[in-house]
């Protein structure tokens, strides 16, 4: 197998200036509705990029669960390696790979913790077993084996058998800010169709075409 010669042409679809939205909000919207509509696996799926008090990135896959003219939310353990760095650099990039519509979306941003409220109204809507696992989870911390994971998970499970699972402290959200949003439309010959929308000083934002 050569690396070298695995490729293809993106044919779907173009991108112009004048079918955008004016904000990179609506036009995420559509783009999410569309990516849905598609039935791609894991739509809302997004590469969260952070750095570490070294400058070494980091990146993992979280799911993409509220998004308002605020921004883009997600939940996580407050005690994790994402949320350790974001304590430090709350300069954030998400990436969307939506590879069967030949498409992505770039998101530059800054992170800001969700009120309590928010996260628990959030937590209490997951599924019983899944609000278990953020309990039994010590996320981003060694273990020795999956079966001592899985005997934690037991322990919760059996000590929150009756009633609701409470909002652990160590449990929260972040909504990102954006400030630069990329829209990435594949093209024939790698000649892509790439647009920036900038956020200005009065609120608005401004929207350049890029080279490929």
């Amino acid at each position: 197998m050569k690396l070298e010669d695995i490729r293809r042409e993106y044919l779907k679809d173009g991108l112009c200036r004048e079918l955008l939205a004016d904000d990179p909000i609506s036009q995420f919207e559509i783009w999410l509705k569309q990516a849905v509509d598609a039935q791609l696996a894991d739509p809302t799926a997004m590469v969260v990029a952070t750095v570490d008090e070294v400058g070494q990135p980091s990146q993992r896959i979280v799911l993409l669960k509220q998004l308002d003219e605020k921004g883009f939310v997600f939940f996580t353990n407050t005690e994790s390696r994402k949320a350790q760095e974001l304590a430090q650099n709350n300069q954030v990039c998400l990436h969307f790979p939506w590879h069967n519509l030949e498409r992505q979306v770039i998101v530059y941003g800054k992170a800001k913790l969700l009120s309590k409220i928010d996260v628990t109204k959030y937590f209490l809507s997951r599924p019983k077993e899944s609000q278990i696992a953020a309990w039994a989870s010590a996320q981003s911390r060694p273990v020795s084996s999956r079966s001592v994971l899985m005997e934690k998970f037991a322990q919760v499970k059996n000590k929150f058998s009756q009633g609701e699972v409470p909002l652990p402290s160590f449990w929260g959200g972040y909504c990102i800010e954006p400030h630069k949003v990329e829209f990435w439309q594949g093209g024939a010959s790698r000649l892509h169709d790439r647009f920036i929308y900038q956020k200005q000083d009065d609120g608005s934002w401004k929207i350049e075409r890029l080279n490929p």
